[in-house]
């Protein structure tokens, strides 16, 4: 499929704003309108906007770091500052949870949709394949990540994958992945690691890279290999994909489902509450 024109057209005619982010200390455009939910900063964006955003990025020789917020990472970064604060910074940031697009409604900030990590992947992917974009991927474990770049390359024949590297790396072999990124000059860099880890790593070495789209994508190469199975499209609309996972993998998520989910809940209701009070405080003012 080729990239629409209005890809290119709109890379010609939008008027960035600045913002700072993983990549240093350097100015980064941005020019995508957000919200404020639970405290965080969104972008109102659907699926086809964000990936218009990263090809504009691109073609603009712009840098983007791109963060997919679900509902555990809003939670868990309201007791992790470091993560809070690159969730501030980061150029770009869609929800992935649908519980954050039903909370927006609630609270009056509607965001159009929820952008999954790996739809967004997908996405990029087909573009990068239709316009010569290289892309290197970066996490997972070597067999997964093998199994994936096999299936992507059956899927996408003419995509470029210019390097990719697993995820189980110490902390001084960084900078050789590092230098191993930057050799393969990709337009689009894809994390593949748990979060915080990728969301740390980026803010560690972002700056370092040539890279000009960084993109979270967490357990997607997972998917993509077939070693997890992703919900149904139902599951995913009715906002219980979260549910499929935890039947898959029990053990691991069950800790974390049980006691985010409920402290997400409870953070929601809280901003409902305090939503009512000020329409209250609001209604009773004379005019």
């Amino acid at each position: 499929m080729a990239v629409p024109a209005t890809m290119r057209e709109a890379a010609e005619h939008d008027v960035p704003t600045v913002a700072t982010g993983a990549f240093g200390h350097g100015e980064t455009a941005r020019s995508t309108p957000s919200v404020r939910l639970l405290g965080y900063r969104i972008d109102q964006l659907d699926l086809e906007a964000t990936a218009q955003r990263c090809c504009d990025a691109i073609l603009r020789n712009e840098r983007v770091h791109h963060i997919s917020l679900a509902a555990a990472k809003a939670v868990n970064a309201r007791g992790d500052r470091r993560l809070a604060e690159i969730l501030g910074e980061a150029e770009l940031v869609t929800a992935d949870g649908q519980s954050l697009v039903w909370a927006s409604r609630l609270l009056g900030d509607p965001l159009p949709e929820r952008v999954a990590g790996i739809d967004l992947m997908l996405r990029l992917l087909e573009i990068a394949e239709a316009e010569g974009f290289r892309v290197f991927f970066l996490g997972a474990r070597a067999d997964v990540l093998a199994r994936a770049s096999t299936n992507l390359r059956a899927r996408y024949p003419r995509l470029i994958i210019a390097g990719s590297h697993h995820g189980y790396f110490d902390a001084d072999r960084c900078d050789g992945v590092c230098a191993e990124i930057n050799r393969a000059r990709p337009h689009i860099l894809f994390v593949a690691m748990s979060s915080p880890r990728k969301e740390y790593w980026v803010d560690d070495y972002g700056s370092r890279l040539d890279a000009q789209v960084i993109v979270g994508v967490g357990g997607s190469l997972d998917v993509v290999a077939g070693a997890v199975r992703r919900a149904p499209r139902w599951v995913q609309r009715s906002g219980l994909e979260w549910a499929f996972r935890l039947l898959q993998e029990p053990r691991r998520l069950w800790r974390r489902y049980l006691f985010t989910n409920g402290r997400f809940i409870a953070i929601v209701a809280a901003a409902l509450g305090r939503r009512a009070l000020e329409c209250s405080a609001l209604r009773g003012r004379p005019s």
